[in-house]
């Protein structure tokens, strides 16, 4: 994310395994979500190796050191024996990633219950996701049941731990509101985040403030004044709005930010913080985007502080 940056170091050091079994389509979800791939690229993406390290900055201050650790029976046997102390130690997050599909669900829940013995064992605080991936594969009259099948066995192999679970497509928002959810959980700053994003909200008299990280475009926080019938629009947006920023950088053309306006509402993006942007929506009629920009700026400076980031950092 953004290697042309000479950064300070980060205060805060997360490690983030994701695992699963060969074929499951952890590489394609990580290539889309940190390294800008549209989901139809994923396609050219070989089988992962052993393990693939990335440090990921997010925030500016939270660093992300993820291992993707191939799926194949070899790779996982070698983690669960001869690696089990390299891999296991100090995680702080475990994604586990189920391909629905699969039908060797048999071999599947074997190898997902050794590698939860093994964190209990090196990482008891660790939390645990599990995303069943590939849900555009199962017709939707039956996803809900497959998907609740599939969470009820995994809450039983879990324990002690806690588990949240998600079923996800890189086709649509699901990826997006999967990933959000678990690197939020990450971020120390939360609350007083979603605090002052309240606070601008009222202020600046709007129905509706979204955070967003700026390279990834994963929901960060949000305030709501009024209750909207979708609850995937956040990640929708940001399935929208980073491909639109990847056409634009195709285009060799920099976003700053868009504004949307009809009889109905105004909806503007702008960049906030070093590392965010802002979307700011209203349904009155009167309100000027002149002012709304202003109250933007204004507020920059507080939201910087509170992740941490006061000073800009410097360019190559």
């Amino acid at each position: 994310m953004e290697p042309d940056r000479i950064l300070s170091k980060p205060r805060s050091r997360r490690k983030v395994l994701l695992m699963g079994r060969s074929g499951a389509g952890k590489t394609s979800m990580r290539s889309i979500i940190f390294a800008n791939y549209i989901p139809r690229e994923t396609r050219r993406l070989g089988a992962t190796i052993d393990i693939e390290h990335s440090q990921i900055r997010f925030l500016g201050d939270l660093m992300l050191s993820l291992w993707d650790c191939g799926g194949q029976d070899v790779f996982l046997d070698s983690y669960l024996d001869a690696q089990r102390d390299n891999i296991f130690s100090e995680v702080q997050v475990l994604i586990y990633v189920f391909d629905i599909m699969s039908t060797d669900v048999e071999r599947d829940g074997y190898y997902f219950n050794r590698v939860i013995r093994c964190l209990c064992d090196a990482s008891a605080d660790a939390k645990v996701y599990c995303l069943f991936h590939k849900v555009d594969l199962v017709p939707e009259h039956q996803r809900q049941t497959v998907f609740e099948e599939r969470q009820r066995r995994v809450k039983e192999t879990v324990k002690p731990f806690s588990v949240k679970c998600f079923a996800t497509s890189i086709w649509d928002e699901t990826l997006y509101k999967a990933w959000s959810f678990m690197i939020c959980g990450l971020i120390p700053q939360l609350s007083k985040l979603d605090g002052a994003l309240s606070r601008f909200c009222e202020i600046s008299e709007g129905d509706e403030v979204v955070l967003f990280e700026r390279a990834t475009f994963l929901v960060i926080s949000h305030a709501t004044l009024h209750s909207h019938s979708d609850v995937h629009r956040f990640e929708k947006i940001s399935n929208i709005v980073k491909r639109f920023k990847l056409s634009c950088n195709k285009n060799q053309s920099h976003f700053h930010s868009l504004e949307l306006r009809n009889s109905q509402f105004l909806a503007i993006i702008e960049n906030f913080t070093s590392y965010t942007c802002v979307l700011y929506v209203s349904y009155r009629s009167d309100i000027q985007s002149t002012a709304v920009k202003l109250n933007i700026q204004c507020a920059k400076s507080l939201f910087e502080k509170i992740l941490g980031n006061d000073m800009e950092p410097s360019r190559v």
